[in-house]
C-alpha cells in the first residue's frame, strides 16, 4: 500500500507540475489530547502581595515534575493587575516545543491556567512520526468521495476550490517531496545532527514555484552542499539556547534558524510521545514558517504554521524587567507637530459608507505619545526615509526623528511592487506643514482593457488612509491593553517593557495577489508585515485598503496571535478551531468599530467584492433568521476551512456583543478619554466608577465587549477551542466586573450552542469530529 502511495503521488507531481502556481501556506498542527484548560483551579494562596513569579514556581513545583523555564516575555497587565506567566517544558535539556503551560496569577493566587505540558514517561519517544503533513493531507483525499468541489471563497485559503486547494497544499508537495527522496543519493547516510537536509526538504514542500522546486529535486545534492552552517548562542536569566544558522538555501529571504527540540505526537491511547525535529524558521517571500520537521525521517513535516495569515502579512529583556515596567505617563511633545489626513474616518468602513473628511493626529496621546511620524534616532528603520524628515527639537543632539511621509512610530506604510517585507517602497511626502491631502477620484482607463492601473492614481492617498486607519487600530487596542509588554507593534516602545523595533510595514496595491489581503506576525521584536491588494471585482478596480473592516481584520491577527499563548510565541493559533477563531477575531472587531447603536445587520468586506451580501455566508446578525450559525454548524461540509470557523466564531461574539449592550447601552466612542496632566485617567461617561487599585472597566456593552475579548485572549490557553475562549471571556468579566455578566455572557453563548452542555468528540487530531449543541446555562443563572 505504501508504496502504491509513492507512486501515486510520484505521478501527480507530474501530472500537476505545469499548472498555475498560486499562493499557498502549509499549516499542520495536531491537537494535542492531553491539553487542558482549568479556570477554577483548586490552589492555596500563598500570601496577598507574594510575588506572581514565586507563586508561579511554586505552583509548578507541585503540579509537574518536569524540568521547565520561565519565558521572559512573561508580563502583568496594568489595568487588571494579572500576571500572565508562561512556561515551557524540558526533557533532557531540549525543549518540549509545544509543551507549554500559562499561569494567570492575581492576589498570590492561581486565578487559571492552560497545560499541555507532555505527561508521559520520559522514555516514551516516537522514533518515527505517525502525525505528519502526509497524515494531515491522507485524512482529506479519504474525504474526498463526501465532499463536492467548493467554490472559491474570497478571503479563504481555498484556491479556487476543495480540489484545487488539495493539489497546492497536499498533493503536489508530497509528490515533490518523494522525487526528491528519490534524488538524494546520501539520505543513507543521513546525519540526524544536521538540520540542512530537513531544511532543504522543507523547501521543496512549501515554495510555490515548480520551476525552483524542480531546480532543488535534480540538484538536491549540490543544493545541500552548498548550503551552509554557523552556530549562535542566545543565554538569559531564563533560557541558554543554542541555534544553527542555515545560509544559501534557495527559496528563503534570509539565512534559516535551526534548533534542536521535542515535539509531541498523539498516540492511539489518547496521550502523546515525544520525536525529535528540528524547529526551523524559514523567511520566504510570500510566507514566514515555523516548521517541524522529523530528525529521523528529514523529508517528514511534523508540524508547521505559517505566521502569514491570509483574509481571501537597545534594551535589555528579562520577565522581571517586564514585570517592573510601569506605564509611565509621558506627556506628548511640546514641539511635535500634528498631521492632517483627508481620509475616511475611523468607523466609516468603505467609499460607500460615507464621504471624506479631514482628520488630525495624533489621536490617543497616552497610545502614541510622541505622535504617529515621530521614530526615536535608535529604533528608526534602516531604510527610512531621511530626505524627508527633519529633527523634532531644530537640534542635531536630538535623539527624535519626524517624518513628513507615511512613516512612523506605529506604522510603516508604503508602495512596493515587489511587496519586499522590507522597509522599503514609495511614501507620499505631505511637506512641513503635514497636510496629506489627496484626490481620490476613481475612474477607468480607457489606454488598459483590464482597468488595472486605477487605483495606482491614487496611491498617495490609499497610504494616507491605510496609515491613518492603521495607527487608528493601534492606539485603540492599546487602550484596552494591547501595550508593549503584551507584545504590540512599535518601533520604539518608550522604555515601557516588551521588544520594540517591530512596527507594522504595511503595503498599499501589493503585488502578487489579487482580491485578498495577509498578515505576517512573528514573534514580539520582529514587524508584522500588512499586505493589501487591488480587487477587480468592479469597474474600476477597487483598492482593498480603503475597505476599512478587511484591513482591521488583517491587523487584528497581529493582536490575537500576539496576546494568546504569550508574545514570544506565534504558533498558539495553529489548531483548527483556534486558526478559526483568528479570523472570526478580525471580523468582530472589524464589525464592532463599524457598528451603530442600534446594531444592523453587517456584511464583511462587500465593497472590495462588489457585493452587498460580503463575502462570507451570512450577514453578521442577532436574528437567527438571518444568520443561522450555531456551534454545530462547524460540522457541515466545507466548515473544515478556518475562515468558515471563524465566520461561527465572529457571529457568536457578536451575538454575545449585542446581549452587553441591550443591557449596559452604547458607547458612540470606542476610545476611552485621555489622560489628564497629570498622567490620571478620568472616568468621564466611559468607565464605571471605581476605587483606587481597582481596574479601570467599560461602562457601555459595546466597549466592555471589546475589553472582555481583549482580556479573554490573554487569558485563555496555546490553541484554544471554542470552549477555552468562551471561559476566558466569562473569566475575564469575574476579574473586571466581579461577575457581573455571569449569567449575560452564559445566555449569550449558549443561544448559539455554546452552553454548558456543548460537547465535542474529535475523530483526529486535526479538529474533525462530532459538536453537539448545548443550549443550558448554568444553575444559578435559572
Amino acid at each position: 500500500m505504501t508504496r502504491l502511495i509513492h507512486y501515486y503521488f510520484i505521478s501527480l507531481w507530474l501530472v500537476f507540475a505545469a499548472a498555475h502556481s498560486a499562493r499557498k501556506s502549509l499549516r499542520v498542527i495536531p491537537r494535542l489530547p492531553t491539553a487542558r484548560h482549568v479556570t477554577e483551579p483548586q490552589v492555596t494562596s500563598l500570601a496577598l502581595d507574594a510575588d506572581p513569579f514565586g507563586v508561579a514556581r511554586a505552583f509548578l513545583q507541585s503540579h509537574t515534575d518536569s524540568d521547565f523555564f520561565i519565558r521572559n516575555d512573561s508580563y502583568t497587565d496594568k489595568n487588571t493587575g494579572v500576571t500572565h506567566v508562561y512556561v515551557r517544558q524540558r526533557v533532557y535539556g531540549l525543549e518540549v516545543a509545544d509543551g507549554n503551560i500559562n499561569l494567570n496569577i492575581r492576589d498570590g493566587r492561581v486565578m487559571s491556567y492552560g497545560d499541555s505540558f507532555f505527561r508521559g514517561d520520559n522514555l516514551s519517544f516516537a522514533s518515527n512520526s505517525s502525525i505528519s503533513h502526509a497524515t494531515y493531507c491522507a485524512q482529506f483525499i479519504s474525504r474526498m468521495p463526501m465532499t463536492s468541489s467548493y467554490s472559491q471563497l474570497v478571503l479563504s485559503e481555498l484556491s479556487g476550490s476543495f480540489d484545487d486547494w488539495l493539489v497546492h497544499h497536499c498533493t503536489r508537495p508530497l509528490a515533490a517531496v518523494q522525487a526528491g527522496i528519490t534524488s538524494d543519493s546520501r539520505k543513507d547516510d543521513h546525519n540526524i545532527r544536521d538540520p540542512r537536509r530537513a531544511a532543504l526538504y522543507f523547501m521543496i514542500s512549501a515554495h510555490p514555484e515548480r520551476t525552483v522546486v524542480q531546480g532543488l529535486i535534480i540538484n538536491f545534492d549540490a543544493t545541500l552542499d552548498g548550503m551552509t552552517v554557523s552556530h549562535e548562542h542566545l543565554s538569559t536569566t531564563q533560557v541558554d539556547q543554542s541555534f544553527i544558522i542555515i545560509s544559501g538555501l534557495p527559496g528563503a529571504v534570509r539565512a534559516v534558524k535551526a534548533r534542536e527540540v521535542y515535539i509531541q505526537i498523539p498516540s492511539e491511547t489518547q496521550g502523546t510521545q515525544l520525536h525529535p525535529s528540528w524547529r526551523l524558521e524559514v523567511e520566504m517571500q510570500d510566507n514566514w514558517y515555523e516548521a517541524y520537521v522529523s530528525a529521523n525521517e528529514p523529508s517528514t513535516i511534523v508540524s508547521v504554521i505559517d505566521w502569514a495569515s491570509d483574509s481571501p502579512i537597545p534594551r535589555s529583556d528579562g520577565h522581571v524587567n517586564a514585570l517592573e515596567a510601569k506605564l509611565n505617563f509621558i506627556p506628548p511633545l511640546k514641539r511635535s507637530k500634528s498631521a492632517s489626513y483627508r481620509v475616511f474616518k475611523f468607523g466609516v468602513n468603505d467609499p460607500e459608507s460615507g464621504n471624506r473628511t479631514m482628520e488630525s493626529a495624533p489621536y490617543d496621546t497616552l497610545a502614541s505619545p510622541n505622535g504617529w511620524h515621530t521614530i526615536s534616532r535608535a529604533n528608526e528603520p534602516k531604510n527610512s526615509p531621511h530626505w524627508d524628515k527633519y529633527n523634532v527639537d531644530h537640534d542635531s543632539d536630538s535623539d527624535l526623528e519626524l517624518f513628513m511621509s507615511t512613516w512612523g512610530n506605529n506604522v510603516l506604510a508604503l508602495a512596493d511592487a515587489k511587496g519586499s517585507k522590507k522597509a522599503m517602497g514609495y511614501h507620499p511626502s505631505a511637506g512641513p506643514k503635514m497636510h496629506f491631502d489627496y484626490s481620490y477620484n476613481p475612474q477607468a482607463n480607457p489606454d488598459d482593457v483590464l482597468d488595472s492601473t486605477s487605483p495606482k492614481q491614487y496611491i498617495d492617498f490609499s497610504l494616507t488612509q491605510i496609515f491613518y486607519t492603521s495607527n487608528m487600530v493601534h492606539d485603540l487596542y492599546y487602550r484596552y491593553g494591547f501595550d508593549e509588554v503584551s507584545g504590540n507593534f512599535q518601533q520604539d516602545n518608550y522604555n515601557r517593557g516588551g521588544r520594540d523595533k517591530d512596527a507594522v510595514i504595511a503595503h498599499a496595491q501589493a503585488r502578487g495577489g489579487r482580491n485578498n489581503a495577509n498578515f505576517m506576525t512573528p514573534p514580539d521584536g520582529q514587524n508584522g508585515i500588512c499586505r493589501m491588494y487591488i480587487w477587480d471585482t468592479a469597474t474600476p478596480f477597487r483598492d482593498g485598503g480603503l475597505d476599512a473592516g478587511i484591513l482591521i481584520h488583517e491587523l487584528t491577527h497581529g493582536l490575537s496571535v500576539r496576546l494568546t499563548g504569550g508574545p514570544a510565541d506565534s504558533k498558539c493559533l495553529g489548531t483548527s478551531e483556534s486558526a478559526g477563531m483568528s479570523e472570526g477575531w478580525g471580523d468582530f472587531f472589524a464589525t464592532t468599530i463599524r457598528s451603530s447603536k442600534d446594531h444592523p445587520d453587517y456584511p464583511m468586506g462587500s465593497w472590495a467584492a462588489n457585493d452587498k451580501g460580503g463575502i462570507r455566508n451570512y450577514l453578521y446578525s442577532a436574528n437567527m433568521t438571518v444568520n443561522p450559525s450555531t456551534y454545530k454548524t462547524l460540522d457541515e461540509p466545507g466548515y473544515w476551512s478556518i475562515h468558515y470557523i471563524g465566520e461561527v466564531w465572529a457571529e457568536i461574539l457578536w451575538v454575545v456583543s449585542v446581549r452587553l449592550v441591550e443591557k449596559h447601552g452604547f458607547s458612540t466612542t470606542l476610545f476611552p478619554p485621555e489622560p489628564l496632566e497629570d498622567g490620571i485617567v478620568p472616568i468621564g461617561d466611559f468607565y464605571l466608577p471605581r476605587l483606587q487599585g481597582e481596574p479601570y472597566v467599560p461602562k457601555h456593552g459595546n466597549t466592555l465587549m471589546i475589553q472582555l475579548v481583549i482580556l479573554g485572549m490573554k487569558l485563555q490557553p496555546c490553541d484554544p477551542l471554542f470552549f477555552n475562549a468562551r471561559d476566558a471571556i466569562i473569566e475575564a468579566d469575574k476579574h473586571l466586573t466581579g461577575g457581573e455578566n455571569f449569567c449575560d455572557l452564559w445566555a449569550a453563548f449558549s443561544s448559539r450552542g455554546l452552553g454548558i452542555d456543548a460537547t465535542v468528540r474529535f475523530d483526529d487530531p486535526w479538529g474533525d469530529g462530532i459538536r453537539t449543541n448545548g443550549f443550558s446555562i448554568p444553575a444559578e443563572c435559572q
